[in-house]
């Protein structure tokens, strides 16, 4: 009878611990469900390194390869992983997040930050100039020494290519570079002639480049300068928290020259906001230098506290627009040209360097990632033709990108088709002649935008995603079957993308 029994139990107990194939399976669709919810950039950011272990006893085990990624993802993100594993897979009732190991295996990098970047640098190895602290740069000598990320305010590590040397010029990004050049001439105790200056571009298009840039120009000039990434500038506020040098961490940002900071668009939280924001303020109204990035103007941070986006765009702001076919011709030709010289043999005629600046139009790094197809075509010994070409760089080629649309854009337009006011489409109201033009409004923002759920929630008077969600199925379903209203549709995408 106790061997029935104890067989019986081992029996649940196998039906209640899922496999490793199913836990995989379903920490999959967890992830689909959590990008769709939170969107592209949160999700990449913070979950991308976050690995779904075991599920014992109603507990999901997961774990991450950093205390900040830890600390941050059970402080902002526990509920919404939970309500994901229990809406996938059912019956966990907590979740566990542990640090990995880096026994047999080097520490993986910080979220955003390059595979290629160690986690700790020798300076041995490197000459790139680096800072660990705003003090040790002051008087124009910077610290050469290892950015290790226990320093609260160590300086984000510094590509020795990313040099105004090999910073290629068009018409796309000439403003942002002589804008990046005059922060470089205006000389330490000198008031700025704009500050902050702010630089926004979609990916791939030289911010991180130009930023690294000035911050090796000025750097090397004897200015002291702090380059940092978002996440860096995160970990360095918590670092100095949990070491109780909260002070000397306000302190090092406010004595110094040059402040660059990038990829401001992943700057979340409210104490992270306030303390950038504070060290924003004392920067500029002593009279010191801020560099800005992101991927959208100041106006479009919709996560980032208003006063913080007032002060952004009250400086210079400045976009790298899409390369033009002669800037994607000249960075073609510089990547050929660096290649060859690690490569004798490799050699592309003008009319196949000509095909490709045609056909690949997002980004700089599509166009390098085209040159290193290229390569590997080459190795084979089959002649670089434009059809091998074209055969090389076929997962390159996408469509051409419409016309950025606003959330703005889009009210403003609805608004006006429907013979409401934009601001009926964001209050309270419930009438007919208001909810239709909202929902379309917001089926036509999660359509032609990249916001997310929440983030279109929010536009449109502060409404939680799941109204969103609704707006969307319904516009969605009446479309299926109402032939002027699916025209109507069209008719406003295309006047939105023209």
């Amino acid at each position: 009878m106790n061997e029935s029994a104890n067989l019986s139990a081992a029996a649940a107990d196998a039906r209640i611990i899922p496999s490793v194939r199913d836990i995989d399976e379903s920490w999959r669709r967890c992830c689909r469900r959590l990008r769709a919810e939170l969107g592209e950039n949160v999700f990449t950011s913070w979950f991308g390194r976050l690995t779904l272990d075991s599920i014992e006893a109603g507990r999901a085990h997961f774990s991450v390869p950093t205390r900040f990624l830890k600390s941050w993802i059970e402080a902002h993100y526990s509920d919404r992983i939970l309500a994901a594993l229990e809406a996938e897979i059912g019956g966990v009732a907590s979740i566990a997040i542990a640090l990995r190991s880096s026994m047999g295996a080097p520490a993986q990098p910080a979220p955003n930050m390059p595979a290629s970047q160690p986690k700790a640098i020798e300076p041995a190895r490197s000459t790139a100039p680096r800072i660990a602290s705003a003090s040790a740069a002051r008087g124009g000598a910077l610290r050469e020494e290892a950015v290790a990320y226990g320093e609260p305010l160590a300086s984000s590590p510094l590509d020795r290519r990313l040099t105004f040397a090999s910073f290629l010029v068009g018409r796309a990004n000439q403003l942002a570079y002589s804008a990046a050049q005059r922060v470089v001439e205006d000389r330490s105790g000198q008031a700025p002639a704009f500050s902050p200056l702010y630089v926004h571009s979609a990916v791939g298009l030289g911010k991180t480049h130009l930023l690294q840039a000035t911050a090796h120009a000025a750097a090397a000039q004897g200015r002291s300068v702090i380059y940092l990434t978002a996440e860096r500038f995160m970990y360095g506020f918590v670092a100095a928290l949990q070491s109780h040098t909260a002070i000397a961490f306000k302190e090092a940002m406010r004595s110094i020259d040059l402040l660059i900071i990038d990829d401001v668009q992943f700057l979340q939280g409210r104490a992270f906001q306030n303390e950038f924001g504070h060290a924003l303020n004392a920067l500029l109204d002593s009279g010191r230098q801020v560099v800005v990035a992101a991927d959208r103007p100041p106006a479009d941070l919709e996560s980032l506290d208003e006063r913080v986006r007032s002060r952004l765009a009250g400086g210079l702001c400045v976009e790298m627009t899409a390369l033009d076919e002669p800037l994607r011709m000249k960075i073609l030709e510089a990547r050929i040209a660096a290649a060859r010289a690690q490569t004798p043999h490799f050699s592309v005629s003008p009319a196949v360097v000509a095909f490709v600046a045609r056909s690949i139009v997002s980004n700089g790094r599509d166009l390098e990632g085209a040159v290193n197809r290229l390569i590997a075509h080459s190795i084979v010994g089959s002649p670089l033709t434009v059809e091998a070409a074209e055969s090389a760089i076929r997962d390159l080629v996408r469509a051409r990108e419409p016309r950025r649309v606003k959330i703005e854009d889009i009210q403003k337009l609805v608004a006006s088709h429907y013979s409401v006011s934009r601001s009926d489409i964001l209050s309270a109201r419930r009438t007919a002649t208001v909810v239709k033009p909202r929902q379309v409004a917001m089926y036509l923002s999660k359509a032609l935008t990249l916001r997310s759920l929440p983030e279109i929630g929010r536009r449109f008077g502060g409404r939680d995603h799941t109204t969103v969600l609704h707006a969307v199925r319904k516009i969605e379903g009446l479309s299926a079957t109402d032939t002027a209203l699916r025209e109507e549709l069209e008719l406003l995408k295309r006047m939105l993308q023209e």
